[in-house]
């Protein structure tokens, strides 16, 4: 009877040590990252008013659970809500703060997920990143990341998403832009909770910029080659054409290392009779935290 009340002790003790949620089965996150292409006329038959059925219905039939969308302009994000109403949102535009420009948005499934209020904000890529509008480093647009930390229902369990859009001409705004999202992540409120790091860097994976996610201090683990470590046909912008090419995968969604398992991750290449959802490919990837 000894044996086995010190036996007890010492599981109840681990208990204590681990938590509570120690043991609880692992939160599993659908994540998709998404640069849905802003609203340009000149696109003709890949215009907006083409395509938003499309993708408003397919994000409703797919329902991943976060979707950082890159590129949106407010009535866009207005449409695919409309035709997807699963979804809430989380999102400022990058020209006043508020709803002029293209937008970072994260939607996250309102029926699992509420948003932790105190701790979600926009920053501008820039030498000033509270600064609205702010440029820096060579980019002529303003650029900017949006974060949000999201919280289960019923379990409590929370976690980051984080949701970029770098510059496609300047280099050192992109190297910039890497260094401050690092900062940032290592100074989130909540060092403890997982992040989910998406979105359009334009910069391929032997980039610079890219390569300093995967270095000390943070360590970020590309979920896409988590699963597909050789996989060549992986480049994510096609412009409307279509096709698998061998090229830069500039589109990612991000891990911490050693804080998830990735289950599977894909370059979403759907169409409808050759239109396609936009002119970037979105990248899914599922992931256990």
């Amino acid at each position: 009877m000894k044996m086995q009340y010190l036996i007890m002790k010492k599981i109840l003790v681990l208990l204590i040590l681990l938590g509570a949620n120690a043991f609880a089965d692992p939160i599993k996150i659908d994540a998709l990252s998404f640069n849905i292409r802003f609203d340009n006329p000149k696109d003709g038959d890949n215009a907006w008013p083409k395509r938003k059925d499309m993708v408003g219905k397919w994000l409703k039939a797919q329902s991943p659970d976060i979707v950082g969308l890159q590129e949106a302009k407010r009535h866009q994000i207005d449409d695919i809500r409309k035709r997807a109403s699963i979804y809430a949102e989380y999102g400022v535009g990058r020209d006043d703060g508020k709803s002029s420009g293209e937008h970072c948005t994260i939607l996250y499934l309102k029926k699992r997920f509420t948003l932790d209020k105190k701790d979600c904000g926009t920053f501008w890529l820039s030498d000033t990143p509270e600064k609205i509008a702010s440029k820096s480093w060579g980019n002529e647009i303003p650029r900017i990341c949006t974060w949000a930390r999201l919280i289960e229902k019923g379990s409590e369990r929370a976690f980051y998403v984080y949701n970029a859009h770098w510059d496609h001409q300047s280099q050192p705004s992109r190297v910039g832009s890497a260094q401050l999202i690092i900062q940032r992540i290592a100074k989130r409120k909540n060092p403890k909770d997982p992040i989910i790091l998406m979105g359009d860097f334009n910069a391929s994976e032997t980039n610079p910029a890219i390569k300093a996610f995967k270095e000390k201090p943070l360590k970020l683990v590309d979920t896409y080659r988590e699963v597909k470590p050789e996989e060549n046909l992986v480049k994510t912008f096609h412009g409307f054409r279509g096709g698998s090419f061998a090229g830069g995968k500039i589109d990612h969604v991000f891990v911490l290392q050693g804080t998830a398992s990735v289950k599977s991750a894909a370059i979403i290449r759907y169409n409808e009779k050759g239109r396609y959802l936009s002119d970037h490919y979105p990248v899914r990837a599922q992931i256990s935290f």
